[in-house]
C-alpha cells in the first residue's frame, strides 16, 4: 500500500482505500453470484431477496413498486422477479387491511430461511474477522463504511439508470 498522505506516513492513501473498497465490492458481487447459483437465484432475485429481507426486519412490508425502483426494474420485470421468488417460496403477495388495492410483498419462513442461509455464515466470518477492534475503531470504520456508501449513491446518481455507452468512433 502507498502510506504516503497528508495524515501521515503511515496512513493509508485514498488511492489504497478506493482499492480496498473495490476489492470488498468485488468479492461481495463474487459471495452473491455464487450464493444464486447454488441456490438456483438470479443475481437481481438475490438482490430482491437482500432488499424485502431489510425491510421485513425493519417491520416494512415492500410494495412491488418500491422494489422496482429499488431494483431499477420495469414493472413487467418486476412481476417476472416477484413470481420467480414466490414460485420457490421466498416471497408472499399479501393485502394489507383496510386496502385491497394495495399489494405488499412478505417473507414467508422460506425466504426467511434463504436469508439466514446467505447472511449468517457471512455475519459470523465478518464477527470473527472484527473480534480485535475496539469500540472506538468500529465507530471509526462504521463512519468511513456509511460516508463511503453515500459517496458512492451520489455518483450513482449521475448516471441514467439505462444509459447507453459511448461508442468509439
Amino acid at each position: 500500500m502507498t502510506r504516503d498522505t497528508q495524515d501521515g506516513p503511515d496512513a493509508p492513501s485514498d488511492q489504497d482505500l478506493t482499492r480496498l473498497l473495490q476489492t470488498l465490492t468485488v468479492e461481495s458481487d463474487r459471495y452473491a453470484e455464487r450464493f444464486g447459483a447454488r441456490h438456483g437465484l438470479h443475481r437481481t432475485d438475490v438482490n430482491a431477496l437482500a432488499l424485502l429481507l431489510d425491510a421485513a426486519r425493519r417491520g416494512e412490508p415492500m410494495s412491488p413498486s418500491a422494489l422496482a425502483r429499488e431494483l431499477e426494474l420495469s414493472p413487467s420485470a418486476t412481476t417476472a422477479l416477484i413470481d420467480r421468488l414466490e414460485a420457490v417460496g421466498h416471497v408472499a403477495r399479501e393485502k394489507p387491511t383496510g386496502d385491497r388495492r394495495r399489494v405488499a410483498l412478505t417473507v414467508p419462513e422460506a425466504g426467511l430461511e434463504e436469508g439466514r442461509k446467505m447472511f449468517v455464515p457471512l455475519a459470523r466470518a465478518f464477527a470473527a474477522a472484527w473480534a480485535g477492534f475496539g469500540p472506538a475503531e468500529r465507530e471509526v470504520v462504521a463512519r468511513f463504511l456509511d460516508v463511503s456508501t453515500e459517496a458512492m449513491k451520489a455518483v450513482s446518481a449521475e448516471w441514467e439508470p439505462h444509459e447507453q455507452p459511448q461508442r468509439r468512433r
